[in-house]
């Protein structure tokens, strides 16, 4: 199968790249991550992106397009929805889109092997996307890859992140009342089945 893999960083690109390889199938990763803030940090995550890319010999589409202010536009006009909802619709949306326009077969996302994302979230933003757009979207709960992969990352020498991307996020990552505020959140959405 011809998958397109939205990347959301190359740390969490190593795992599933190489289980979906080993399994048979094309693999073409998609950096597309306007939600990266500051501006740094958005180049840090490009580079080591194309870096990694290129030394793995994987095919890979980039788009470079530093969108903050529409980012941000979206992060503060969202209404009710969680911030992290939109970011994930965002991107796949985008994923979407281009895996369709392609001819791909499918298109996943490496944020499915992050610990700390709203699994229910991306599953529900990729399978949206995915109707709109007339392709299959495979979720994959790619959990038990992370801490190994971040290994072999690390050991390759690639820029390891320290928060999810937006400033939103990098703001919960030095304030402790708001990092477990969005604990609790992520643990009643979990238990509560959204």
């Amino acid at each position: 199968m011809n998958i397109l893999i939205h990347t959301c960083c190359a740390p969490c690109l190593v795992g599933p790249n190489q289980l979906l390889v080993e399994e048979g199938h094309r693999v073409v990763a998609l950096f597309f991550n306007p939600n990266v803030m500051p501006y740094r940090e958005f180049r840090a995550r490009l580079n080591a992106f194309k870096e990694y890319t290129t030394n793995q010999k994987i095919p890979a589409l980039c788009d470079e397009q530093y969108a903050l202010e529409s980012t941000l536009r979206r992060f503060l006009d969202r209404g009710e929805k969680p911030r992290c909802h939109v970011c994930y619709e965002m991107r796949l949306g985008e994923t979407a889109r281009v895996a369709a326009q392609k001819g791909f077969d499918a298109f996943t996302s490496t944020l499915c092997v992050s610990p700390y994302q709203e699994h229910e979230g991306i599953r529900k933003a990729g399978e949206e996307t995915a109707e709109q757009y007339h392709i299959k979207f495979l979720y994959m709960d790619w959990r038990p890859l992370f801490a190994p992969a971040h290994e072999e990352a690390k050991s390759l020498g690639l820029y390891m992140q320290g928060y999810c991307g937006c400033i939103f996020s990098e703001e919960e990552r030095y304030n402790p009342s708001l990092r477990k505020k969005m604990q609790n959140t992520r643990r009643i959405s979990v238990e509560g089945g959204s």
